[in-house]
């Protein structure tokens, strides 16, 4: 559980550090409407990159940035409707775009919610500890960018197969990278490789997306609201929202599903995987090309009680239409299918687990057979801009993009069918909340206790968010130690 108990020591360290970065910290509740951040702090954005190294950028960690690479205020949620003539379903599905997240990717906000409520605490001591990030991609980038802006040192954690974009870029932004075998569905190794380091004696501390509360906190404070504002823009009716679909990663994003469904209960949350490493449907392993949802375990911070189905979706696909929508010869073929060009221009902001949660949202369309007044609502984590080699690599592999293969692309969408899915039973549900044993008991320290809590405690998953307040409490109280408040109101 999250623990917000103060260390005087850490925190005198901490808001030492942050008075000389000139670090001032948003809260959560900034984030989740920009509109009551001070003036001072919007006019010294205007002035900036979305990406720049700057602390200012920390209060750009937020759903509803100006889409604009430089410079941008704030307006509504950042999202994207794809419409029937490009699913080939009724239902209207849409996704809230990371892409305008600082480093492209909305994992920078997991990040802040972990490393936070450890800095305002004292837990973590920046003038002495490293930040350890271990990941699958884009969560170690944005710990990497995060600790830099709040004054800390880093240490990113990913497999060596990841895309060469995610290693060209935190080359210039964590003090160092650990490069762990596989790829993204080799979590495992990336936790033996956190287990190294905390026995290696250096002054350091985890935060592991999988198993940090500060995970699920974040996004069921920031996320959901961002989710049910994007709802409320789509639909009227309540009956009309029938859920949110999403692969899994480290489950964190599922916390704003969570929070959605105590404003809609009679919506479905469906998990979305690879069939390629089908964890979730069979108790299944393997590997797949779906780059940074990881797998082969349940996190510990996925609320298993609260997910309704699971959706296994091939790997090819996605990697056929991230083809389609990015390249020339994909984007003239989907015009000449009545595409609006205006989409077509949109759709590189849909990076490869985007594409791979809208196939599940097909799945999940065509499963519940939804018309055209239904929703169905699912999340764009990253955008294509880390993923160019792998369009390279492609087409190394498999030859420039023609109408044929455009076509071929066009119909793996269109023919998506409703196999390789499970509406998830009571018991069902208790498969995939056991398989957490093996993991978080056995491998990684957790006590069967807590794991029974989870289950069987009804005011567990909710005491995370009821933190929420608190810890903005204490995020307002470290500022103004910190002194750098004044003449900001």
């Amino acid at each position: 559980m999250l623990d917000l108990s103060c260390d005087e020591s850490g925190l005198a360290n901490a808001v030492r550090r942050a008075r000389e970065k000139n670090i001032i910290i948003p809260t959560f509740a900034q984030m989740r409407d920009p509109d009551i951040i001070p003036g001072p702090v919007k006019k010294r954005l205007a002035a900036l990159g979305l990406w720049d190294l700057d602390p200012a950028n920390l209060f750009r960690i937020t759903w509803k940035n100006e889409p604009k690479a430089s410079g941008g205020g704030f307006g509504a949620v950042n999202r994207l409707e794809l419409p029937p003539s490009l699913t080939g379903v009724k239902a209207r599905i849409a996704l809230l775009l990371g892409k305008w997240f600082p480093t492209g990717a909305h994992k920078v906000g997991a990040a802040f919610g972990c490393l936070v409520s450890r800095l305002v605490t004292g837990r973590f001591d920046p003038t002495a500890e490293k930040a350890v990030w271990p990941s699958t991609g884009n969560y170690c980038r944005g710990g990497a960018y995060d600790a830099t802006l709040l004054g800390c040192d880093s240490i990113a954690i990913l497999p060596e197969g990841m895309s060469r974009e995610r290693f060209d870029w935190l080359a210039n932004v964590a003090g160092e990278t650990i490069k762990t075998p596989g790829t993204e569905s080799n979590v495992k190794e990336i936790f033996d490789k956190c287990r190294e380091l905390r026995e290696s004696g250096d002054k350091l501390q985890i935060f592991n997306q999988f198993d940090d509360m500060g995970n699920y906190l974040w996004h069921y404070t920031v996320t959901g609201p961002a989710m049910a504002e994007a709802v409320r823009s789509l639909v009227a009716g309540d009956e009309r929202f029938k859920g949110v679909v999403l692969a899994t990663g480290s489950g964190g994003t599922l916390a704003g599903a969570d929070y959605l469904k105590t404003l809609y209960p009679l919506s479905k949350i469906a998990a979305c995987e690879a069939v390629q490493c089908p964890t979730l449907l069979r108790n299944g392993f393997g590997e797949h090309r779906i780059e940074g949802i990881g797998d082969k375990h349940v996190p510990w911070v996925h609320n298993v009680r609260n997910t309704d189905m699971v959706i296994a979706v091939d790997d090819e696909v996605p990697m056929k239409l991230v083809r389609l929508f990015n390249e020339p010869a994909g984007k003239d073929f989907l015009v000449s299918r009545g595409v609006d060009p205006r989409l077509v221009d949109n759709l590189p902001l849909l990076g490869i687990s985007a594409v791979a949660n809208v196939v599940a949202a097909v799945k999940f369309a065509k499963y519940y057979e939804l018309s055209e007044e239904d929703v169905v609502l699912t999340v764009a984590t990253d955008s294509m801009e880390m993923y160019g080699s792998r369009l390279r690599e492609m087409e190394d592999e498999r030859g420039a993009m023609d109408a044929v293969s455009s076509a071929i692309a066009w119909s793996a969408l269109r023919e998506t069918g409703t196999d390789q899915m499970e509406e998830l039973t009571y018991l069902g549900k208790k498969r995939l909340h056991n398989l957490k044993y093996f993991t978080w008991v056995e491998q990684q320290g957790k006590t069967v206790e807590e794991l029974r809590a989870q289950w069987y405690d009804p005011d567990y998953w909710s005491s995370v968010p009821a933190l929420g307040p608190q810890l903005d409490k204490l995020i307002e109280a470290f500022n103004e130690r910190v002194g750098l408040l004044a003449g900001t109101a």
